[in-house]
């Protein structure tokens, strides 16, 4: 539906044009407020759950547990790195001393 021009001359709006406007606020106005009322309701969830799982809801603590969570994961990050390459090495030197021992007497030879 096409909405009704204001009055060229004058600039004034006719009671229709204003109830129209009108209706169309208040209808953002009715959208705004539920909108409002469910993002209350998930930021109240939200921090709840920050509570229970962080012991805070807090914004600052929370980045500067995640900062910390952050350092820990890398630190053990780099151990397991760490723990792997130990590994490897370890397992490069018996391979290295396995293939560099005498061959062990084959099945096919005669035995005395």
């Amino acid at each position: 539906m096409a909405k009704p021009k204001k009055e060229a001359d004058s600039g004034e709006e006719s009671i229709e044009q204003l109830q129209n406007r009108y209706a169309d606020l208040n209808t953002k106005k009715i959208e705004a407020g539920v909108n409002l009322e469910n993002a209350t309701r998930t930021l109240n969830t939200l921090k709840e759950e920050a509570r229970q799982k962080f012991g805070t809801d807090d914004v600052a603590d929370l980045q500067e547990k995640l900062k910390a969570m952050k350092v820990e994961n890398e630190e053990k990050r780099k151990n397991y790195q760490a723990e792997l390459d130990r590994i490897e090495t370890e397992l490069a030197a018996v391979e290295e001393r396995f293939t560099s021992t005498e061959p062990l007497p084959s099945d096919t030879e005669e035995k005395v």
